[in-house]
Order: structure tokens, then sequence, then C-alpha cells
């Protein structure tokens, strides 16, 4: 692997570590700032399906295809930072709706998987592309093992206005990692892409492939999960008295355990077809929720349950990536893989939005951990026809 390429790897992970690590940090925001504004847990899961959405629009993606991802990086960098800060001044559900909702929400889109997985994609060998894609996004998981326990523990330091514009500061230095990102993509001219077909013709390809629309199917059922936990575990847990501390726990070994999973899955995604291993993850985590349901919610199953979950977590993320790549070649990896992340964020935005939803119409979580699981086992399924070969004309 080229020094370019690996430089590209690191700057990746470390971008990843602190933009996914804050993201994964919202729940521990729901209860403070839903007593603060005085709503109930709904209005703060809506502001988080609105980012959520917005989080998967493909331009970020399409943008970084056609321009190169250095500016699309910074220009995220800035909008994520300002999002926080003006979230730490919000007294109106206007101000949680505009900061955490669409500032977050589009900054997101421009720093994280979509835009930085296709620039790694382009500077990595094939048969290397999984391993890469799984440390990347172990990276991601390594930043909420790191970042969560320190957020809480400002949380319970100073106030959680404070909190946010520390954080502010530090999602704010992304900007600088991305100056190191190239600032054009590789020329259709370039002889290791001569001869692949338009954006337009390729996506034309895409829309007709039903793996291609197999893998946005599951992808949906992966945001759902992934959002609702991530939100709504901690108050879950608070729910049934156990202390701040151990939510924040949980969030953080979810992210420690998906450290292994992102990068085993990936290593195993360079020797085995990716779609038996993305089946056999969405089946795992379907066995793991129904087994957390039934036993006694204590601090010990808790943590069991996190890092159960967390070392499925986002193991789909190498997985699914590094199956666009393998069918459409990683010239328009960013701008194709955005289309199937954005069928991930609108099950991230029902989620999200639904645990809110329910819990404030019934007082309970139950239905939704009960919707997660029928998902789970769909998933499961819809993921063994895909046609996974080499698309014709296409450069690995």
């Amino acid at each position: 692997m080229s020094s370019r390429a690996k430089l590209i790897i690191l700057v990746s992970s470390v971008t990843v570590a602190i933009g996914m690590g804050a993201r994964q940090s919202f729940g521990l925001f729901l209860q403070p700032i839903s007593d603060a504004l005085s709503t109930g847990r709904e209005t703060f899961s809506l502001a988080m399906a609105i980012q959520n959405i917005l989080f998967g629009l493909p331009l970020a993606g399409i943008l970084a295809d056609k321009i190169g991802p250095r500016w699309v990086v910074v220009a995220g960098a800035a909008i994520y930072a300002a999002g926080f800060a003006l979230l730490s001044f919000a007294t109106s559900t206007t101000s949680l709706y505009v900061g955490l909702g669409g500032m977050v929400g589009l900054a997101l889109s421009a720093t994280s998987y979509v835009v930085i997985l296709g620039a790694v994609g382009q500077v990595v060998p094939a048969e290397r592309r999984g391993s890469a894609f799984g440390m990347v996004t172990a990276a991601g998981s390594f930043g909420t093992f790191a970042i969560i326990p320190g957020i809480q523990w400002l949380l319970d330091t100073v106030a959680w206005q404070t909190t946010l514009l520390y954080v502010a500061v530090a999602v704010g230095a992304i900007a600088l990692l991305g100056l190191s990102y190239p600032t054009r993509p590789p020329s259709p001219s370039d002889p290791a892409h001569e001869g692949e077909a338009s954006f337009l013709a390729v996506l034309d390809r895409a829309r007709r492939h039903s793996g291609y629309l197999l893998l946005n199917a599951g992808f949906f059922v992966c945001g759902f999960h992934v959002a609702f936990i991530a939100t709504h575990l901690p108050s879950f847990l608070a729910d049934h008295g156990l202390p701040t501390m151990v939510a924040a726990t949980a969030l953080s070994l979810i992210g420690l355990a998906n450290m292994v999973g992102s990068y085993l899955f990936g290593r195993l995604g360079d020797r085995y077809r990716k779609k038996y291993l993305l089946s056999f993850l969405y089946f795992t985590r379907a066995t793991v929720i129904s087994s957390f349901l039934v036993v006694p919610v204590t601090n010990t199953t808790a943590l069991l349950f996190a890092v159960l979950i967390g070392f499925l977590w986002l193991a789909t993320v190498p997985l699914t990536s590094g199956t666009v790549a393998q069918i459409f070649g990683p010239r328009h990896l960013s701008s194709l893989y955005g289309f199937v992340f954005f069928s991930h964020q609108v099950g991230s935005f029902l989620g999200v939005w639904l645990g809110g939803r329910i819990y404030d119409a019934t007082g309970s979580y139950d239905p939704v951990w009960i919707g997660a699981i029928v998902l789970g086992v769909a998933a499961a399924i819809v993921h063994l026809p895909i046609r996974d070969e080499k698309l014709e004309g296409v450069t690995a």
C-alpha cells in the first residue's frame, strides 16, 4: 500500500473518530435539553430525526466525487462546530431543530463515512479495500468509546450548554484534517478509470440492479437499529433506575466492541462473500435484542448488551460500502454509497422519532424494540439473494 494511501487512511480514521464520537453522544443530552426546554422526548427525537435525514442526503458524496473531498470536509467541519455552538444557546424548539437537526445533519453528511470512505476507496487497492474500510469504521467506534465518557464527565461537572461549546471546538478541528485530502477526484481520463461510464450511466445501472436495491433495504434496518439505540438507550436505562454513568459506559462499550467488530468483519469481507456476512450480522442483532428484552435490566445486563450489540454495530458499514464498490467500482463510490446511506438514514429517522413518539404516547419503548427485532430478521433474509458480481466494464 502506498504512503499516500496510508496517510489518507490515518487522516480519515481521526476525522471519523472525532465526528462520530461527538455524534453518538447526543443520547446523553436528551433528558437535560428536554428538561431545560420543558418538552417531551418526542421534540428532541424529532430534531434527531431531521438530523438523520439530512445526514443521509447524498449531496455531499456527489459533490466530493465532482470536486474532491477536501473542501467538502472542511466546510462540513465548520458547519458542525457552528451547529453545536448554536445548540448551546438553545432557548426554543426552533434552535433545537436548526442547530441539532439542520446544521449538524448537513455537517455529518460531509464529514463521515460517505465522503470519507469514498476518498479511501480511491487510493486503496481492491484486495485491501475491506480491511481499510473496516479500519476507518473501527476508528469511528473508537471515537465513541473515547469521547462519550469525557462528555458525560463534562455534563456532570459543568452545564450542558458549556459542554456543547467544548464539543464545538473539538469538531471544528476536523477542518484542519480535511486539508490533507485531495482537491480533485481522479480524472476520468486517468488510465485507471479510462473507459468507465459516466455517473448518470452508473446511477441508471444501479437503480435497475436488484442487488443494489436490496442493499438499500438492508441498510434501512441498520439505520433504524443504531439511531434508536444510540439516542434512547440512556433514557431506557434511566427509566429502569440505572445511574447516568452506566448509560454513558454502555454507549462507550458499544464503541469499544465495534472497534473489534468493524475491523474483523472488514477483514472477513476480503475473504468471504459480504452478503452472507451481512445476513449473519442482522440475524444476530435480532437475537441479541430479543435476549435483552427477556432478562432483567441491571447494570450487568445493560453493559453485556452494549458489548454484544456493539460488536455488530457498524460492522455493516465496511461490508455494505465494500459490496457497492465490488459491484460498481470505486470511481463513483461516494455517490452510490451515498444513496444507500440515505436509505440508512430514513431508517434512522424512523427509529429515533418513533422511539420518542411511542414513548410519549405509551410510556414504554417495548413496541419499538419488537419492531427492531422483526426488521433484523427481514434484513437477514433480503441480503441472501443479492447479486454481488462486478459489473462488466467496471474497474476494480
